[in-house]
């Protein structure tokens, strides 16, 4: 990744963390974008101090505005974009039917339309580049998760976003990928929004024997370098995809069955 500008979202923590520095340490000039500034500056001096180039922009990918002002700075700072890490996301739990809407109205403003204004507005400086769109999707995103309509929502609209791009743009050069890691140690299940809004605080899930960040970072970036189109990174999730076109009722029974063993699951 030598000399590459890469853009990422949702770099304060988890994914975007481990990425920031994996791609600054394999030769990137990383623009880390959060609300978190503090956290977002801890980063980049952790960075300067080996010598990579950073550059922290407090960004809420749900503000139209404040997505253009990320691109805007990047360009201004590097002279160009070849790589826009679309991760800023949050997630939720709570059955529909007791979840407030304005909690699913605030998972497609991060999740869908962050990873649209973010592309709107990087889109010609990746074009003159021919370089990546990466979305950082789920499972949620190919399969719906019960309790988790918001966020499958939003991975679905954002797959279908990025494969008409892709499309689109067939001929001249950009690469769209979208990955899919499985269940993370991150924080996205602390702070994942119940039926009222608020957030869960606790993970419902035993973080420990969950995939770590960093090699999902390791992964994206093997990812980009071959220009991949899709990326499931675990065995579950591949099973899952290749099951769902075949047997799509084993498919919901099975998904309902692991989603209710979590702990003071909503459907249990």
């Amino acid at each position: 990744m030598d000399d590459q500008v890469v853009i990422i979202t949702g770099a304060s923590s988890g994914i975007g963390q481990a990425c920031a520095y994996v791609f600054a340490r394999r030769g990137a000039q990383v623009v880390l974008a959060a609300r978190n500034e503090d956290k977002l500056q801890g980063i980049v001096q952790d960075l300067h101090a080996e010598n990579f180039e950073a550059l922290a922009v407090k960004t809420d990918v749900s503000k139209e505005g404040d997505c253009k002002n990320l691109i805007d700075r990047a360009v201004e700072r590097f002279g160009k974009i070849d790589v826009l890490v679309n991760n800023a996301g949050v997630s939720m739990r709570g059955l529909f039917q007791n979840t407030r809407l304005e909690v699913l109205k605030q998972l497609m403003d991060i999740n869908f339309w962050g990873t649209v204004y973010c592309t709107h507005y990087a889109l010609p400086h990746l074009l003159q580049s021919k370089g990546s769109v990466i979305g950082i999707s789920s499972i949620g995103g190919f399969q719906g998760l019960p309790g988790r309509t918001g966020y499958s929502s939003s991975k679905f609209a954002m797959h279908g976003f990025l494969e008409t791009l892709r499309v689109e743009h067939l001929k001249n050069g950009l690469h769209v990928m979208i990955a899919a890691p499985g269940f993370t140690s991150t924080n996205v299940r602390k702070s994942a929004l119940g039926p009222d809004g608020q957030s869960q605080g606790t993970s419902p899930r035993d973080e420990a024997k969950m995939m770590p960040p960093e090699k999902v970072a390791r992964i994206i970036a093997r990812g980009i370098r071959k220009r991949k189109r899709l990326i499931i990174m675990t065995t579950e999730g591949k099973i899952t995809v290749l099951f769902r076109r075949l047997m799509p009722h084993l498919i919901d029974r099975l998904t309902y069955r692991v989603m209710a063993r979590e702990p003071d699951s909503p459907f249990n």
